[in-house]
């Protein structure tokens, strides 16, 4: 059976644990070349480690053009090109309304929305015709989740520009698509816990209790799905947000 990305070169940002690592195996398994980046070198040395020859980590911050513009110089001497980018970096913290800084708001906007549009704007010249693009979302681009409405908004931002970049790229045929995971068992639901186990258990027990397949998703789940999104099992599929959440939003 032929592999879905066979020959492909493959960028994922935020590669290092959960999401974005579960798609780099899944990736490999489908027979792309992988670039991981990741902030700390530890994390992103661990994750080649797992990942195997297939796969190049670049130490980089998606938040930090001056890391991006070194990052695809890199992949453009060593590759010369990208035929797939999942903008996957992000990160979140609990804040309600009252208790939001600047410091925080910057935070999240800047890895979450600044990030992907100039990891999309910045590959761009490296993307040829017919590549694809899929950005890593959430349920919450719709939910207004309490205590996470700066996050929910970098969300729903993500969404939008996949709207957008849809329209703007149509002429390259280059598709955008999101996908937007519900509750998925990775390190960062631990780190909103500030990886306090009881704290962790009960954020899972009141999401899973949400939905309708009642359990959480594995990482391995939303991999397949930006398979999909990347390869032309879905080569007319643009512009969507592609919801993986055990029904959480749905029904």
């Amino acid at each position: 059976m032929a592999k879905k990305l066979e020959g492909k070169i493959a960028l994922i940002t935020g590669g290092t644990s959960g999401i974005g690592l579960a798609t780099a195996k899944r990736f490999l398994t489908e027979g792309a070349q992988v670039i991981i980046t990741g902030r700390r070198k530890e994390a992103l040395d661990a994750a080649l480690q797992q990942l195997g020859p297939g796969a190049t980590g670049v130490q980089s911050d998606s938040a930090k053009l001056a890391d991006l513009d070194k990052l695809y110089a890199e992949i453009k001497q060593q590759h010369g090109r990208i035929d797939v980018l999942f903008a996957n970096a992000g990160s979140g913290e609990f804040a309600t309304i009252d208790q939001v800084t600047e410091e925080h708001f910057d935070k999240t906007f800047d890895v979450n929305v600044k990030g992907v549009v100039f990891t999309v704007q910045k590959a761009l010249p490296l993307i040829p015709d017919g590549g694809t693009i899929v950005l890593n979302a959430s349920i919450v681009s719709v939910k207004g989740m309490p205590a996470f409405g700066v996050y929910n908004a970098t969300k729903a931002a993500v969404r939008s520009f996949a709207r957008t970049w849809t329209n703007e790229l149509k002429d390259r045929k280059i598709r955008v698509n999101v996908v937007s995971p519900g509750p998925i068992d990775t390190p960062a639901i631990d780190g909103l816990a500030g990886n306090d186990i009881e704290q962790a258990k009960q954020i899972k027990a009141a999401l899973v209790s949400q939905v309708p397949l009642g359990r959480m998703g594995d990482p391995d789940e939303i991999a397949k799905a930006v398979v999909f999104l990347a390869s032309d099992d879905s080569s007319y599929v643009a512009g969507v947000e592609l919801f993986v959440d055990g029904g959480m939003v749905q029904v």
